[in-house]
């Protein structure tokens, strides 16, 4: 699963970075966040057809992590939808809808998971795993609307809008720690994997190829990440005599 990431880069390194056409909240910028937990807001982008236009635009938005589907009477089931394993997205009834229209691409730095300590049954080790070349690393995700029953029709949180983390199986060395990942969508599939046109599950899941072997790399951290309230660029920081062991 993806449970934790970093996502340091500032908006405007986003906004080059994925060629984003149109800011979706100009007026609000998420700081630097080296533990993004779910129920977090983060950001998303995205390609969305406005009103009256004739195509698609990419926007980069910012958005609750954890989705809450259409049909859900309350927002507390995001909680527990913080990932979609890509193998059964478009079974799931939480998931198919927007696998088939509403895709994303969640940017990270890197993600963090946890492995076992051999002969300490309770103690686990946190890992920070990130691309090797140091790049934005793109993580598959869907997005939804959820329309508060609660609010009145004018209010501007009366829509909430959420997203989730696709997993698949971890690459080999990365499978040590944990067993699962978030899907990475490399930058020349960045167009299609957004295109709204696109609703044929069966060609978006082609999409979906795991990350190459060595694409990754991975170090172990501070403990200091298993507390979310605990931040900074220091959680990010290989433990000392750590960086000539990152690859296994």
């Amino acid at each position: 699963m993806c449970g934790r990431y970093a996502s340091a880069r500032k908006k405007h390194e986003l906004l080059e970075e994925f060629e984003v056409e149109q800011d979706g909240d100009p007026d609000k910028e998420l700081g630097a966040d080296y533990n993004v937990a779910p129920t977090k807001n983060v950001y998303a982008v995205l390609s969305r057809v406005p009103k009256e236009a004739e195509r698609a635009v990419r926007q980069l938005r910012i958005v609750k992590w954890g989705l809450v589907p259409p049909w859900a009477k309350d927002p507390s089931i995001g909680s527990r939808l913080i990932n979609a394993r890509a193998e059964t997205l478009a079974e799931k009834p939480s998931f198919r809808q927007a696998f088939a229209k509403r895709r994303c691409l969640l940017p990270a730095d890197g993600y963090f998971e946890w492995m076992p300590v051999e002969g300490e049954k309770k103690k686990k080790q946190p890992y920070f795993i990130h691309p090797e070349d140091g790049g934005v690393l793109a993580m598959a995700g869907l997005y939804e609307f959820w329309k508060d029953p609660t609010r009145d029709d004018d209010d501007p949180l009366k829509w909430l809008v959420t997203c989730t983390v696709i997993t698949t199986d971890a690459e080999d060395h990365l499978g040590r720690i944990h067993d699962r990942m978030p899907m990475m969508i490399e930058r020349e599939r960045w167009a299609e994997w957004l295109d709204p046109k696109l609703t044929d599950t069966e060609d978006a899941a082609q999409l979906l190829v795991p990350a190459e072997s060595g694409r990754l790399t991975a170090y172990t951290v501070s403990t200091d990440v298993n507390n979310v309230r605990n931040n900074g660029p220091d959680l990010i920081k290989p433990q000392p005599d750590e960086e000539e062991t990152a690859l296994f």
